[in-house]
């Protein structure tokens, strides 16, 4: 922004000439720093009107299967998927569905320092989605893991949903949820590649049980 000063038309004295100048030097500094301040202004104007769900955005790392995908704070892979008809849990325990389980197998490090990732969410290509069931104990989970710098830590997750929400889906990965909203916290989003024939093979040939116990 640039300032105009107006000058009189009388013609002012010299001393009165030489007592108003300002080194050019010292009005250049002076007008950075309004434009600072402006700027700064700006800014915090912005932040101001931004609602709670604009300032908790997540920021989205996308990747496939088999891929690593770093989010920065920890990089996730999806290794496998396969889907069952029931899950016996390790306390011997049979769950079953009238959908489908599906049983994603993950493997995770983290960046810098420990975390426990949250339980991911199943999205659909149609935008629905899914929340890893509750059905099955979290502890029982990747989510359960400390995800450590450097080390991959491998573990399951598990998704009751319908055969139509296979074709297209990814798996988002994130942080888990806090009391404290924190602005555009890390996410990874990966995609399964099921196309339509895939996701119709994967739904005609769900294991009858899936064993938690097993290695």
């Amino acid at each position: 922004m640039t300032a105009t000063q107006q000058r009189s038309s009388a013609a002012p004295t010299r001393r009165g000439r030489r007592a108003g100048r300002r080194p050019a030097n010292a009005s250049r500094l002076l007008s950075a720093v309004a434009g600072l301040a402006l700027a700064g202004a700006a800014i915090m104007l912005q932040t101001m009107y931004l609602d709670e769900g604009e300032q908790s955005l997540p920021l989205t790392y996308v990747g496939d299967k088999g891929e690593d995908v770093d989010a920065k704070r920890f990089t996730v892979r999806v290794d496998s998927y396969l889907t069952a008809k029931s899950i016996r849990s390790v306390t011997d325990k049979t769950i079953g569905t009238d959908h489908l389980f599906l049983v994603v197998n993950a493997s995770a490090k983290s960046s810098l320092k420990p975390y426990k990732l949250g339980q991911p969410v199943l999205m659909t290509e149609d935008g629905k989605k899914f929340s890893a069931t509750d059905r099955v104990d979290s502890s029982q989970t990747l989510s359960n893991v400390w995800v450590q710098p450097d080390i991959w830590v491998s573990g399951r997750y598990f998704f009751e949903v319908p055969a139509s929400a296979l074709p297209g889906a990814r798996v988002v990965f994130g942080m888990p949820q806090s009391f404290i909203v924190e602005s555009y916290q890390p996410e990874a989003e990966v995609d399964l590649g099921l196309d339509e024939e895939a996701a119709r093979k994967l739904a005609a040939s769900p294991q009858d049980v899936y064993s938690m116990a097993k290695k």
